[in-house]
């Protein structure tokens, strides 16, 4: 599979995370998908994307390198499904919805909340993550 671009709508949205995991900040625009809602995880700071009602908002990511996809294949959680949405504007991109069998939140997720309150831990978390892909990939 070779998508051709990435819808965020939770913390890959924010430049500080893109950067500290894959070291830039690709193209980006914003980007709405209508039929899904952007939901809290129990006990994470990061949401998760379901069908609902409403429209869910974030950015498309364009230019990823098949590198940077692996990249983010592997950061994402096993509970996500790469799945291709219609957006608003008749672009289409591609991602991370949770899988059915998900646990999901009945509030919808603050990206102002999170920068607030988490994005520097969730920068350190990913800096520690990227650190450990990093000396897996140089070990296989």
């Amino acid at each position: 599979m070779d998508p051709e671009a990435l819808f965020v709508y939770g913390s890959l949205q924010f430049p500080e995370v893109l950067f500290t995991l894959i070291d830039r900040v690709p193209d980006h625009s914003p980007a709405a998908a209508h039929g899904w809602r952007v939901a809290t995880l129990p006990g994470e700071v990061y949401p998760g994307l379901v069908p609902g009602t409403t429209t869910a908002r974030g950015y498309l990511l364009t230019g990823l390198t098949p590198d940077e996809w692996q990249l983010l294949d592997a950061f994402e959680n096993p509970l996500y499904d790469l799945t291709r949405l219609d957006l608003l504007d008749g672009r289409h991109g591609w991602a991370y919805v949770c899988n059915p069998t998900a646990e999901v939140g009945d509030d919808d997720w603050s990206a102002e909340h999170f920068q607030a309150q988490h994005l520097p831990a969730y920068i350190e978390r990913c800096a520690a993550w990227r650190r450990r892909y990093d000396q897996q990939e140089q070990a296989s």
